[in-house]
C-alpha cells in the first residue's frame, strides 16, 4: 500500500512544461501559495490534484491556459464522477469537489494575472457534498476501555496513554498532537498550547488533570529514554527519538480500539469526536466546544448537534405516548379480542 501511495504522490507531481503551458503556470502559482504563507498541506493538495488535472488535459491534447474552457471543466467533472479507484470503488462526491477545489483557485489566480482574459471555473457548479455524521461515537466506559488497554509498564504503552488521554482531554487533531513541544504544556494553568493549527491559527485549549498527570508520569518515567538528540522539542517520539508519523499515530490508537473489542472503528480523530459530543450533551454550550475544536465556523461544530441524542432521547421518552414499554397483561394476545374492543362498532366483512 505504501509503494502504491508513493507512486500515485510521484505521479501527480507538477513536473515542469514550456513557457505558457498549464505546467509552467501551476509551477508558478505553487510557488505563488508559499510566498504567500498559506500552509504546507494546501501547497502539496494543490501540487497532486494540480498534477492530477494536468494529466488528464495532457492526454486529451490540452497544454495551455487558454485551452480550458467551461465544457472542458465539466468533461472533467463528468471524468471523476465515472472514475474507479483500484478497488473498484468510485470516488465520493467530498473526493471528487476535493479534487476541483485546487483547479477552481488555480483558474481563479491566472484570471487575476492576467494570463487568461475570463475565469472558465468562474461559474462552475461541484457536486453537493453530503453532511456525514460521525459513524462511531464512544461511551464514556468504551473511552475507558480503549485507554485501558496499553501496557503502561512498558516505553512504547506508557507513551500511547499519554498521548490517548491527551486526545480526550483536548479534542485536538492528530497533526496538532504530532507537533506538540514540550513547551507547549503549561502544567501550572492547566492548558495546552497550540501551535499552527488547521488555518495556520494558534489556540490554548484546557486540558484535564489526569491527562496532565500523565504527560507528566511520560516526561519523568519515559521520554528522556526515547531522546536522542538534547535538542529535540517534540512532546510525543518514536523509537528512534524522532517526532511520531502521522500515519503511525493512526495505525497505533486504531491497534487499541480494536483490541479493546467495543465493537466500534476509528483512530486519533474518533477521541476528538467523542470528547465534543459528551460535552454537548454534558450542557456545554456549542461556542465554547467550537473555540476547543478549533473551527472557524459554528456551523461546523453544530455537527454535533445532531450526533448528541441523549437529551433527544430524554424529551422523547418524557413526552411520546408510545415511548414507554408497558407490561402485557395475562389473557391479552396480538390482535385478540380484548385489543378490537374498541372497534365492535365497525361494518364486519362480508
Amino acid at each position: 500500500m505504501r509503494t502504491r501511495r508513493r507512486r500515485s504522490r510521484k505521479e501527480a507531481q507538477l513536473g515542469s512544461g514550456p513557457p505558457g503551458s498549464l505546467r509552467f503556470w501551476g509551477a508558478r502559482y505553487v510557488e505563488w501559495l508559499a510566498e504567500k504563507n498559506y500552509s504546507p498541506a494546501t501547497v502539496e493538495q494543490s501540487v497532486r490534484y494540480l498534477g492530477l488535472f494536468f494529466d488528464w488535459c495532457e492526454a486529451r491534447e490540452l497544454h495551455r491556459p487558454v485551452d480550458i474552457t467551461r465544457p472542458v471543466l465539466e468533461r472533467h467533472l463528468r471524468y471523476l464522477f465515472h472514475l474507479r479507484r483500484d478497488n473498484g470503488q468510485p470516488l465520493s462526491f467530498s473526493s471528487q469537489v476535493r479534487r476541483m477545489v485546487p483547479v477552481k483557485a488555480f483558474f481563479r489566480w491566472l484570471t487575476r494575472q492576467n494570463v487568461i482574459l475570463s475565469n472558465p471555473a468562474s461559474d462552475l457548479e461541484l457536486p453537493k457534498v453530503e453532511q456525514r455524521l460521525p459513524k462511531y461515537v464512544l461511551s464514556v466506559d468504551e473511552v475507558e476501555k480503549v485507554l485501558a488497554v496499553p501496557d503502561i509498564e512498558t516505553a512504547h504503552g506508557l507513551r500511547d496513554r499519554a498521548m490517548m488521554e491527551v486526545l480526550y482531554s483536548t479534542a485536538i487533531r492528530r497533526a496538532e498532537l504530532q507537533r506538540l513541544s514540550v513547551f507547549d504544556v503549561d502544567r501550572a494553568r492547566g492548558t495546552l498550547r497550540i501551535q499552527q493549527g488547521k488555518g495556520k491559527k494558534d489556540r490554548v485549549v484546557p486540558i484535564g488533570a489526569r491527562a496532565l498527570a500523565w504527560v507528566e508520569k511520560y516526561l519523568e518515567s519515559v521520554r528522556s529514554d526515547l531522546l536522542v538528540g538534547p535538542s529535540e522539542e517534540h512532546l510525543f517520539l518514536s523509537s528512534t527519538g524522532e517526532p511520531m508519523l502521522l500515519d503511525v499515530l493512526s495505525t497505533t490508537v486504531r491497534r487499541y480500539i480494536t483490541r479493546a473489542d467495543i465493537g466500534k472503528k476509528g483512530g486519533c480523530h474518533l477521541f476528538r469526536h467523542t470528547a465534543a459530543t459528551l460535552m454537548l450533551e454534558n450542557g456545554a454550550e456549542l461556542r465554547y466546544i467550537q473555540e476547543l475544536l478549533g473551527h472557524a465556523q459554528v456551523t461546523t461544530t453544530e455537527m454535533y448537534t445532531r450526533v448528541s441524542i441523549r437529551k433527544l432521547k430524554r424529551i422523547h421518552e418524557e413526552t411520546h405516548p408510545g415511548a414507554k414499554l408497558e407490561p402485557f397483561k395475562e389473557g391479552r394476545s396480538k390482535n385478540g379480542p380484548e385489543e378490537q374492543a374498541e372497534g365492535d362498532d365497525l361494518p364486519s366483512s362480508p
